[in-house]
Parts: C-alpha cells; sequence; structure tokens
C-alpha cells in the first residue's frame, strides 16, 4: 500500500513531504551518529543531538501518518530539534556531518509547514 493511499496523507502534499523528509532526517542522523562514535569526544554533543533527532524524526513522522491531534506540536519540537542539530553538525568538516545538516535543514523547513496544518 502506497502512503499516498492513506486518505489524510494522500490529499495533503506538505505532510506527505514532511513524513519523507522526517524518514530521510532520521536515516542522516543515524548514519552521522555512527561515523561520530568512532570520531571521539569532540563528536559527542553531535552524536546525542543526531541520536534524539533520529528519535523524534521518526515519531513525528508515526503521528502524521496516524492522524494525531498531536502533530502540530510534535512539529514543533522537530523543527526547533533539527534546527540545533544541524548547527551542531555544521560546526564539523566532516562529510557526514554536512550532509546530515543539509537534510535536517530541509526537515525543519517541512516540519515548521506543518505546525501551521
Amino acid at each position: 500500500m502506497a502512503l499516498t493511499e492513506i486518505d489524510h496523507v494522500g490529499e495533503n502534499e506538505r505532510m506527505a513531504q514532511c513524513i519523507d523528509n522526517c524518514f530521510e532526517a532520521a536515516q542522516a542522523c543515524e548514519w552521522c551518529a555512527d561515523e561520530c562514535a568512532g570520531e571521539g569526544e569532540e563528536m559527542a554533543e553531535c552524536l546525542r543531538l543526531c541520536r534524539d533527532v533520529a528519535d523524534l524524526t521518526t515519531l513525528h513522522a508515526r503521528f502524521m501518518a496516524r492522524d494525531s491531534n498531536y502533530s502540530a506540536q510534535l512539529a514543533e519540537v522537530c523543527a526547533g530539534a533539527c534546527e540545533e542539530c544541524a548547527e551542531e553538525c555544521e560546526r564539523h568538516d566532516a562529510e557526514h556531518c554536512q550532509v546530515c545538516a543539509e537534510v535536517l535543514r530541509e526537515c525543519a523547513e517541512s516540519c515548521r509547514d506543518m505546525m501551521s496544518a
């Protein structure tokens, strides 16, 4: 079953895009956190934030898919966490951090769009 077959998602292109962006952010953050784990103590904050964002974005996508009444509030938390994590990732030259930051900026934007939806 395609995601667009879920009535409330299929009728809302912004929601479908946000769900995709959240899952992409979770994947990027898991990759970044895994890479940071082997790079020493200076990457501890990046690793911690990436793990938090991976959990938050996955949860937000799940809430949107089930049309939860809490989606708008979670969108706000998710957007803020994505922005904070992107700022941390941007401080590091590693490719995984730069890729992660870019993906997180897109996710934060789509989560902000969902706050008013």
